[in-house]
């Protein structure tokens, strides 16, 4: 099969701010570090490792990345047990069951063999997608740290040669160079070799103005002074020991929420009301609502 051109690059912005500017245009707000490593992943031709917690925008990055360089975005969700026939390829059983049924008695094995053992037996999943695509993609593996050390293994030949091995075909070599992210909320340390083939990008939930800036990119009509408030909010609550501390998708669901219920404030009242959205556990609930919710009624009697 034929190897990928030099860059397979399709459409690729000229500079680090072009990009940025791209990311921006499609929803997602960069950080320089971010812009950066993307910039150089699209150049470099190297995958981006890109961990942090939970609900920091990993994912939503490989989103927008398929949008500013107008590729097609292929998604493989990691999680524990996930094999190479779920990732890889599998061989259609069923269909070379039925190529041996309809050839005569009297054919040899090794004539049978060498016909079902071809790539229209194969059935691609998300990496082979990846791999045989004659268009340039995005290619996205989500939460790789929920996978095992033999898995990451199996993923070496393909993010520094961007190629695989199947022992009846032999080398598959890329048709196109895919821009590739692997994500990890870092649950598990990851092995050396992997990081060794990689650009490393680590995403932290972002700064107060930054957030308040994604917060009103995705919900415009709230009033200034309620977002800032939502966002301060949020930080108190991510500083307490939780469970789960709220993403960014959720102040964005938060911020709509109140939009939809027409809030003019955030006060205990609208807080506790609506706090099921940003808060998904019920221990956490109930630690949220009596740390932070006192504060905001002490916030609200020293107001003027």
């Amino acid at each position: 099969m034929a190897a990928a051109s030099d860059n397979g690059a399709g459409a690729a912005a000229a500079s680090v701010s072009a990009l940025a500017a791209g990311l921006r245009e499609a929803g997602y707000l960069p950080g320089a570090s971010t812009a950066l490593v993307s910039f150089l992943a699209t150049r470099l031709g190297k995958p981006i490792l890109v961990e942090g917690p939970a609900g920091v925008g990993k994912t939503e990055l490989a989103k927008a990345l398929s949008k500013v360089l107008d590729r097609r975005l292929v998604r493989l969700q990691c999680y524990e047990g996930l094999d190479e026939a779920k990732a890889l390829y599998e061989w259609n059983y069923r269909k070379q069951l039925l190529r041996i049924q309809a050839e005569s008695q009297d054919t040899g094995w090794d004539e049978v063999q060498d016909d079902i053992f071809g790539e229209e037996f194969l059935l691609s999943r998300p990496l082979m997608d990846a791999i045989t695509s004659e268009q340039p993609i995005v290619l996205l593996i989500d939460e790789i740290d929920k996978t095992d050390q033999e898995f990451e293994a199996m993923l070496l030949e393909l993010l520094s040669d961007f190629q695989i091995s199947i022992p009846e075909l032999g080398r598959i070599e890329a048709r196109s160079h895919p821009v590739v992210l692997l994500t990890s909320n870092n649950s598990r340390e990851l092995t050396e070799a992997l990081k060794r083939r990689c650009l490393y990008l680590w995403l932290d939930y972002p700064e107060l103005e930054h957030e308040l800036e994604i917060v009103r990119l995705h919900a415009p009509e709230l009033q200034e002074t309620i977002a800032r408030r939502l966002v301060e909010i949020v930080g108190m609550v991510r500083d307490l020991d939780l469970k789960k501390p709220p993403s960014i998708a959720e102040s964005i669901d938060w911020a709509r929420t109140l939009l939809l219920l027409g809030a003019q404030d955030i006060d205990r009242a609208v807080f506790e009301e609506t706090l099921s959205v940003i808060v998904k556990h019920r221990t956490d609930m109930d630690l949220v609502a009596e740390r932070v919710g006192v504060k905001l009624v002490g916030q609200r009697a020293a107001a003027p």
